[in-house]
């Protein structure tokens, strides 16, 4: 067993179950969903059967108890067949429930912990504005306290699972501070907009979330007033693995979709992988796909909880959403015509690809940050 993909038994045995459910549930359905341009909910509470939905939060509290190395595995094998359905994954398990987990309490978990795990309540996070993406210290969506309550005022777009969610963690500024709460659909003013269609990872839903006058139970606060920043930025560092993870996933699909093509196909009396044009895409496409490998998992065993380790999360995302896209292009230019048609899944997997030089962090963040941390250790 290698330890660096396989740190334990539990992982090899997470990785066996999550190839068999792929390849039986996930596959055959992920076309179809794309197409119609919808999320696969009962597909979704699978996940919750199988422990996936709280794969990071602790067993007492009904999760599987696992760490980031397992959230890594997950994100990449559901990515193979959707990477759709797994940003949907990765917005419940991760943005939400990895996030509430670490910074709710006792009596908000017992609220809930239980309908996210099991998948009866999807969930997501509002962080993104229209006039803020990256730029997030200038959010503009207020929450003021009167009396037993907050009143949030403002809109999130582009979030992920926001037309089927019933949950949320939004970010808002109380006296200038960020600060966390959670938001559900039974808080009086809050409401959602018409899906946002998108370009690719159409398995998972997009749209506003508005909050107009939108009240919320004091009790819904997670940590302190103003604490939120710190809770965000320990939960963009398991979000950018696993972004990293899903573009790992990506890759590895596509490079076997594009090996096998390029033996079986024949043209000029040879099979493609014959001609050396050709064995510089395969080259150079094996040799990313396993830097991306290789970088994603050093960089899992070294965050968690009590870890903190954001420009290597950040490297990860920076080095594997690009070189998954150049991958997934390398795939469709070897096979031509038939890559560029839905009989192969490769027009899907390269319009997936590109969210992930956008969404959890543009490129251009990643190298921004990647900088600042580097520069600091240098005590500039």
């Amino acid at each position: 067993m290698d330890a660096l993909f396989y740190p334990s038994p539990e992982h090899q045995m997470l990785r066996d179950t999550l190839v068999d459910f792929v390849r039986e549930e996930v596959e055959p359905q992920a076309a179809q969903y794309d197409i119609e341009q919808r999320m696969n909910l009962p597909l979704f509470r699978r996940l919750g059967e199988l422990g996936l939905l709280g794969i990071t939060v602790g067993e007492a509290d009904g999760g599987a108890g696992m760490d980031a190395v397992a959230a890594v595995i997950a994100h990449h094998e559901l990515a193979k067949s959707d990477p759709g359905f797994c940003l949907a994954y990765l917005a419940h398990a991760m943005l939400f429930v990895n996030n509430f987990y670490q910074c709710s309490n006792a009596e908000q978990r017992s609220r809930y912990l239980g309908p996210v795990l099991s998948g009866e309540w999807i969930s997501g996070m509002g962080m993104t504005e229209p006039g803020y993406g990256t730029d997030v210290l200038g959010m503009t969506t207020t929450a003021e306290r009167r009396g037993s309550f907050y009143v949030l005022n403002g809109t999130k777009t582009y979030i992920t699972n926001g037309p089927d969610g019933y949950v949320f963690l939004v970010y808002a500024k109380v006296e200038g501070r960020i600060s966390a709460f959670i938001v559900d659909r039974s808080c009086p003013g809050f409401s959602t907009s018409n899906p946002i269609h998108k370009m690719g990872m159409r398995a998972s839903t997009m749209s506003e979330l508005i909050l107009d006058g939108c009240e919320v139970p004091a009790e819904n606060l997670l940590g302190a007033e103003g604490s939120g920043m710190k809770h965000m930025m320990r939960n963009l560092e398991i979000e950018r693995l696993t972004l990293a993870a899903i573009s790992l996933g990506i890759a590895d699909r596509c490079f076997s979709i594009m090996l096998s093509y390029a033996n079986e196909r024949i043209s000029f009396g040879r099979p493609l992988a014959e001609h050396g044009q050709i064995q510089k895409y395969i080259g150079d496409s094996f040799a990313e796909t396993e830097a991306i490998r290789s970088l994603v998992f050093r960089v899992a065993h070294s965050v968690g909880p009590d870890q903190n380790n954001r420009v290597y999360t950040d490297a990860a995302k920076l080095f594997a959403a690009p070189a998954a896209k150049r991958v997934a292009d390398a795939a469709m230019q070897v096979m031509g015509g038939a890559g560029y048609c839905t009989e192969y899944p490769l027009e899907r997997l390269l319009r997936d690809a590109k969210l992930l030089e956008i969404g959890g962090g543009t490129l251009e963040s990643h190298q921004k940050n990647i900088t600042r941390d580097l520069s600091k250790s240098l005590g500039r």
